[in-house]
């Protein structure tokens, strides 16, 4: 096995002592020119890599961004949560930077968390996911100076244009705008939107989309077509029995997720064109129509916010629907 290279060997080769090479690599404005380029040659020709352990130590700097594995309600919020990880540690590793997934239960366990992985240097900033109404870890990373990025943007009372919260998303109501649209266009005019009860973020967002696109046609009454269900794993029909009770039946089903999208398409029958949300195997595998959330994009523009403060302070996506 090939030994790795060491700082003698890098000094060896240089012609330099071992604290020149140290100082190469940590303070190189203090070592004279000439020096410092035999020095680099040296590392570059030997493929020298400094250690990381060592380096985190005397930095206290780590590399590392850690990020909340989420339990995911059901198979298909998790699959988007795993499609945004793989692409957030792909990135982070051509960066030469680290992913650190943690759990926690509740969002007082998490900042538990927050404060052991900060006080032991494990990780120099926090991406977040699944940001709500009276989401109390963000005033508590803001307050404590904790450089983080939220996928998902600030809701209720939480500033928006506040530079200490650095936060990406995708734009859910232009989603649901164009897949509603494109529904009008090929005729449908009773549509209906599936989708959480009032007061989630996300979910008011996206059910905006549905009523802009609606109201731009034409068609302000809108009674009886916004369905409201609690999103439930165990109970995927419920959201079906909610559409299969209008009367008329709807032409056509937006939804704010899959898994809704999935209990109408049971409930309706295939010759209803329904419209999900995330785009998750189970939308290609049934063949529905789904909004495509643009995952490699958000991991680029996590990294791009957590290592720069120059520009804008957050980034808001477009989404891209997927007609079958």
């Amino acid at each position: 096995m090939r030994r790795l290279p060491t700082v003698s060997d890098v000094a060896e080769v240089a012609g330099v002592s071992r604290q020149t090479v140290s100082n190469v690599l940590n303070t190189p404005a203090i070592v004279r020119p000439e020096t410092r380029e035999r020095v680099q040659e040296a590392i570059a020709s030997l493929g020298y890599r400094p250690h990381a352990s060592a380096r985190r130590l005397r930095t206290r700097r780590s590399s590392t961004i850690g990020v909340r594995l989420d339990p995911g309600t059901d198979g298909m919020s998790g699959s988007l949560l795993d499609r945004f990880l793989h692409a957030l540690v792909e990135r982070a590793d051509r960066s030469g930077l680290r992913v650190l997934l943690y759990t926690a239960a509740d969002e007082d366990a998490e900042i538990a968390v927050f404060e052991r992985l900060l006080d032991g240097a494990d990780v120099d900033a926090l991406v977040l996911t699944s940001t709500h109404y009276g989401d109390r870890r963000i005033p508590w990373l803001v307050e404590h100076d904790v450089r983080f990025v939220t996928f998902g943007r600030p809701w209720g009372e939480h500033d928006t244009t506040d530079r200490s919260h650095r936060w990406v998303d995708v734009d859910g109501r232009a989603g649901l705008h164009a897949g509603t649209t494109s529904l009008l266009e090929q005729g449908a005019r009773r549509i209906a939107f599936l989708g959480w009860p009032v007061g989630s973020g996300t979910g008011d967002d996206r059910r905006n989309g549905w009523r802009q696109a609606m109201r731009e046609a034409g068609i302000t009454d809108l009674a009886g077509l916004d369905l409201q269900v609690e999103e439930d794993p165990q109970d995927l029909g419920r959201g079906g029995r909610a559409v299969a009770g209008l009367e008329p039946a709807p032409d056509a089903v937006v939804c704010a997720s899959d898994s809704l999208a999935l209990g109408a398409r049971l409930a309706l029958g295939p010759d209803v064109p329904v419209i999900g949300y995330d785009d998750t195997p189970l939308a290609r595998a049934l063949g529905f129509a789904s909004i495509a959330q643009p995952l490699d994009e958000v991991a680029a523009a996590v990294l791009d916010l957590i290592g720069s403060d120059e520009g804008v302070h957050h980034r808001l996506l477009t989404p891209r629907l997927v007609q079958r």
